[in-house]
């Protein structure tokens, strides 16, 4: 099933930085995708389901050129990628071995992937960038996927930059980087994210005016009073 377009349009306009707190809230400390860095920071926000993809140490048997014809394989793995996944990709933190290259997300992107977020690297990185697919890994190396990697299989739970994501997780991310937000989550987070958007944007025009800190950020009843009255207005 494919995420509504309200959902996504409501996590477009909030800040994995403001993600990450309201899932605090919720118990979810370990939400950030570490080492998925922007590959070109843009300012874009992307929003949209896991599609997992999972590698393991490579084994000389299996990670072989010849593999990449197999029927598990990226090739493979990419031909199943619906329309507007963002595909996340458990490369173990490996930096040497370059997990896509600009042919692979060439084709992502003909298939309207939104986005590729891996705690690897890619390759190709002037073709990749080329193709114009968002990419959030730890940078590039030259090296092909099967130097220092065998790929396993996709649609599975995975591990990725540390955290548990899991097919039909709704990814959000941006140039502070990646986030995952379980699929049970995602309605109550995205409407909570944009009423905090709106709290946040009232306070920062409080700051402007000089107000101090304390009893505003967190506001008070007092400040929660104020900031009732200004949406009232809006």
């Amino acid at each position: 099933m494919t995420l509504r377009i309200d959902i996504i349009e409501r996590l477009s306009s909030v800040t994995t930085a403001t993600l990450t707190t309201l899932l605090l809230k919720k118990g979810l400390r370990n939400v950030w995708i570490r080492g998925a860095r922007p590959l070109r920071p843009t300012g874009r926000r992307v929003v949209g389901k896991a599609f997992t993809l999972r590698f393991v140490p490579a084994r000389e048997d299996l990670a072989t050129p010849e593999s990449w014809s197999s029927p598990t394989s990226t090739r493979a793995a990419i031909e199943a990628m619906p329309e507007g996944c963002i595909a996340v990709v458990d490369a173990m933190g490996i930096t040497d071995a370059g997990i896509f290259g600009d042919i692979l997300c060439a084709r992502m992107r003909k298939r309207d992937v939104t986005a590729l977020i891996t705690d690897g690297v890619v390759r190709d990185v002037a073709g990749v960038l080329g193709t114009g697919l968002p990419v959030w890994s730890q940078g590039t190396a030259a090296p092909p996927s099967v130097s220092g990697l065998t790929f396993v299989n996709w649609q599975q739970p995975i591990g990725c930059g540390g955290v548990a994501v899991f097919p039909g997780d709704v990814i959000v991310a941006d140039d502070d980087g990646a986030i995952v937000v379980p699929a049970a989550l995602v309605e109550e987070i995205a409407e909570a994210g944009v009423e905090q958007e709106q709290l946040e944007g009232w306070i920062m025009e409080e700051v402007d005016r000089g107000s101090p800190l304390i009893g505003l950020y967190p506001p008070n009843e007092q400040s929660r009073q104020r900031y009732e009255a200004w949406r009232r207005t809006r």
